[in-house]
């Protein structure tokens, strides 16, 4: 009798696992296609409004402080409280959020805008993923993250390519009553299926404080490697559709951004199950290198076939690098709360966000364009030395 209530009891909660994976995988691509059709769009529209190099960097820079002072704390209290409620509260704002892109009439506004949604991303991303290590089982960290990954890659993967064809045919404001109505699909979405997962586990497990946390080495490492490559990438998503503008057209900046994170995406599943199985600090290095590469080799090109190769390159390092890191991350939440350990691992992405438009926006106005991503290139690649110095290989 026992046995049997125990089964029921087992087979309960992996269905309901198997739903809150599943809910948060539609919901989470729903909202990250909204995001990604007007990423190659922000940097144009900023330039409409009359923002210079330093304008662009302040403007990105602003979502990602925002983003970055929040994710620790909301991913804290999560541990606590519960996670359905700042997912549902993020992408409420999000939906709003998209319609008051339209109206911004200047540089002070449009920053402002990006200040409110970096704060509405803080509950998202970040707690969603602490939802998935939460109910990834030990040994399977690189598999469930990377799987999960996915989504997010995707919807970043298609929207710039969605996103280049709507400006294209019907004018820029398109794109953000489309990323308004794709926000509020996976609003839904959450509020109708997503369960809280709170009534499934123990409430007052002993969790480790934020100074416990940063004193493991690998997790410094991990952070140094997430902060490293979130510059080269705001670097490229900031920056690339204004240096490529005067050679492809939006559709194919779109396209080059779309086949980048899509590769990425591909990769996610298959090098996560790798990252169960080998070394995943090795894969993180590779993936740093090819990185590194692929940003010193951007100001050498002018067609379209050349942008493709690169974009495969740095797609490939993306693929290798970020399940390895992800499944380091949510081993360490186990002890330290899944909420708390995100909230860092994407405030170090937030630091790299907010250090990319910031100083490649000087460096354009002084030096030109192409010197962007050769001084993206050199961080990635003495990012990567430090990062080999700082991990335990032990």
């Amino acid at each position: 009798m026992r046995t049997d209530k125990k089964e029921r009891t087992g087979i309960e909660l992996g269905v309901m696992k198997n739903r809150i994976f599943n809910v948060l995988f539609i919901s989470v691509f729903t909202a990250m296609l909204g995001l990604g059709i007007v990423s190659p769009l922000m940097p144009i529209y900023a330039e409409s409004l009359g923002a210079t190099g330093i304008w662009l960097g302040i403007i990105f820079a602003g979502f990602s402080i925002s983003r970055g002072i929040f994710m620790p704390v909301i991913g804290r209290i999560s541990d606590r409280k519960g996670r359905k409620k700042f997912i549902l509260s993020g992408l409420f704002l999000y939906t709003i959020i998209s319609i008051a892109y339209i109206q911004a009439a200047s540089v002070y506004t449009l920053t402002f805008i990006r200040i409110i949604h970096g704060f509405a991303s803080a509950m998202v991303i970040p707690i969603a993923m602490a939802y998935v290590g939460e109910i990834s089982p030990e040994g399977e960290e690189g598999k469930y993250m990377g799987t999960f990954t996915v989504s997010l890659f995707l919807g970043m993967g298609f929207g710039p390519f969605i996103g280049g064809v709507l400006e294209d045919s019907f004018g820029m404001a398109t794109a953000f009553y489309a990323m308004a109505s794709l926000s509020a699909l996976s609003l839904s979405i959450c509020f109708l299926f997503l369960p809280e997962i709170d009534r499934f586990k123990a409430r007052h497990k002993p969790r480790a404080s934020f100074r416990e946390i940063l004193r493991n080495r690998v997790f410094k490492a991990v952070m140094l490697f997430r902060g490293i490559n979130a510059f080269g990438r705001a670097t490229l998503l900031s920056f690339l559709p204004v240096f490529a503008s005067k050679m492809l057209t939006s559709s194919q900046i779109g396209a080059i951004l779309a086949t980048n994170i899509l590769l990425t995406a591909f990769l996610q599943r298959p090098f996560g199950i790798l990252a169960d199985r080998y070394n995943r600090l090795l894969m993180i290095v590779l993936g740093m290198a090819l990185a590194s590469l692929s940003l010193i080799l951007i100001p050498l090109l002018n067609t379209f076939p050349q942008f493709f190769l690169v974009a495969v390159i740095l797609g490939l390092g993306g693929g290798l690098a970020m399940p390895a890191a992800s499944a380091i991350v949510v081993t360490a939440g186990r002890n330290a709360g899944q909420g708390s350990t995100m909230g860092i691992f994407n405030t170090a992405m937030s630091m790299g966000m907010i250090a990319a438009p910031l100083v490649s926006g000087v460096i354009m106005d002084v030096f030109g364009i192409s010197k962007v991503f050769y001084f993206a290139g050199l961080i990635s690649f003495v990012g990567m030395l430090l990062f080999s110095m700082i991990a335990d290989w032990s």
